[in-house]
């Protein structure tokens, strides 16, 4: 169903990225400029996503890393996503760990780093993540549907691309994944008629349950 919109969209805008990885490759400022609007919303979504109001901070450690080790990275596009998602995957959990002793909220992030992994599924959620709210009700899944869900339809990821990055197999990501959509329908369907009356909550909630079908 909706995956496949996911797919499209990633493969369209991965061979664009491959070519700018080449030319950064060769010291082009400017393609790197674009490697980094590719690929950064969805990046910093993810740590949205696992350690909520931190993310901009993790986020630049995490890009000054790709920076510094860009000259040994070989690959496509998506190589390139699954190679980003992992390396922020990382700076995020050194990040909680440093984070330890301040106790907080429980929520997605606080468990991460009990997970090795998680999941797939379908674009039409991407719209909804992208709202705070959603990244919300994300972060209040079980963590290895959170996760699954983010590196799925927020970063991209395919399912074996998805799972490398967390430790898992993809059938187990996909199911994670499959499980997280369904939970995330029914929250929003509970909120429906609060929704509605908000801009565009009807159309969130529509995509989503859409998405988990």
């Amino acid at each position: 169903m909706g995956q496949g919109g996911v797919h499209r969209h990633a493969a369209g805008s991965d061979e664009e990225l491959t070519r700018a990885l080449v030319a950064a490759g060769a010291g082009d400022e400017a393609a790197f400029a674009v490697v980094y609007r590719c690929v950064h919303p969805g990046l910093l979504r993810y740590l949205r996503g696992l350690v909520r109001e931190d993310a901009e901070d993790v986020a630049s450690e995490t890009w000054l890393q790709i920076v510094r080790d860009l000259h040994r990275f070989r690959g496509g596009g998506g190589e390139f996503r699954r190679w980003t998602a992992t390396v922020a995957r990382h700076r995020a959990i050194d990040h909680l760990r440093r984070q330890r002793s301040r106790p907080r909220p429980a929520h997605l992030s606080q468990e991460v780093f009990d997970l090795p992994g998680t999941d797939d599924t379908a674009g039409q959620v991407l719209e909804a993540l992208s709202t705070a709210h959603v990244l919300r009700l994300v972060s209040a899944l079980p963590p290895d549907q959170g996760e699954a869900v983010l590196l799925r339809v927020v970063v991209g990821l395919d399912a074996p691309a998805a799972a490398r990055v967390l430790g898992k197999r993809p059938s187990a990501v996909r199911s994670a994944a499959f499980r997280g959509l369904r939970r995330l329908a029914g929250e929003l369907d509970a909120e429906a008629p609060t929704r509605r009356r908000a801009a565009g909550g009807e159309y969130a909630v529509r995509r989503v349950r859409r998405a988990a079908c």
